[in-house]
């Protein structure tokens, strides 16, 4: 992963949720703050996505889900992401995604959850901050 330097998010759409300009509107966004993004496509599963970051070596996974089965995927990400040795990326989530399960999104180890409508400036910035505290240990 870059510890210093570009950060590399990889954006996915897990699950089988066809609609992706959300996804793609972010993605664009990050590519156009510096970021590189790699952008997975739709469709994809939880183990997809965490060999994705893997081959990749990313810092950011962000994943996007309109389906509502949201605690069913993430949980599953999170532990490919675990069984990877890839405890240190940083997850995010956005889409739709009722406000009362972001608590337990949370303590499944989402860091932040962006619904829509989210300036992305405020993920970027997240991002950004996110990733200064990793690296500074805090």
């Amino acid at each position: 992963m870059a510890k210093q330097g570009t950060p590399r998010v990889l954006v996915a759409k897990v699950g089988l949720d066809g609609h992706d300009r959300g996804a793609k509107l972010v993605a664009r966004a990050l590519c156009d703050a510096g970021m590189e993004v790699i952008y997975t496509g739709i469709r994809q599963s939880p183990e997809m996505v965490a060999e994705a970051a893997l081959q990749e070596d990313v810092d950011i996974v962000g994943l996007s889900i309109l389906s509502g089965a949201h605690l069913e995927l993430f949980p599953r990400a999170l532990d490919e992401l675990k069984k990877r040795g890839l405890e240190d990326i940083i997850v995010i989530a956005g889409g739709i995604i009722p406000e009362g399960d972001y608590p337990a999104l949370r303590q499944m180890g989402v860091k932040e959850i962006f619904g829509p409508g989210t300036p992305t400036h405020e993920i970027v910035d997240f991002i950004r901050k996110s990733l200064a505290e990793r690296e500074s240990g805090r």
